[in-house]
């Protein structure tokens, strides 16, 4: 899968590279959340593109401790607002995440969410 486009000689992530590594993952399916752009795993909710005025990626972390580490090791493409304090959620501005570290994380979003049967499957690959 190719993945990013080349601006100013960095690889940078798009929606569609959102899209195609999401609907990579078993039983996801791309619908609408919160009247934006979403992709689930077995109903729950585990990627949402923000439309609202700060936008990102909506991505969901394993704990406090890896939001904060991925807050400070990059702010240009990891940041949060107010209304995900105190929540294992991060946003990501595409603009400045490459492309494979995009995938990991939306794999790990994708792995918090899932039911144990799909998660036993994708490991199983």
């Amino acid at each position: 899968m190719d993945l990013g486009v080349l601006r100013s000689g960095w690889l940078m992530a798009t929606e569609s590279d959102v899209r195609a590594i999401a609907l990579s993952l078993p039983g996801t399916s791309e619908e609408q959340w919160y009247q934006a752009p979403g992709y689930k795993v077995a109903g729950k909710g585990f990627l949402r593109l923000r439309t609202e005025a700060e936008g990102g990626l909506v991505v969901f972390v394993s704990d406090m401790g890896e939001k904060q580490a991925l807050l400070t090791s990059n702010p240009d493409a990891f940041f949060t607002t107010s209304h995900y304090d105190g929540s294992p959620i991060v946003l990501v501005n595409l603009d400045n995440i490459d492309p494979e570290e995009l995938r990991e994380l939306i794999i790990d979003s994708w792995l918090i969410k899932a039911p144990p049967k799909l998660r036993r499957e994708f490991e199983a690959q």
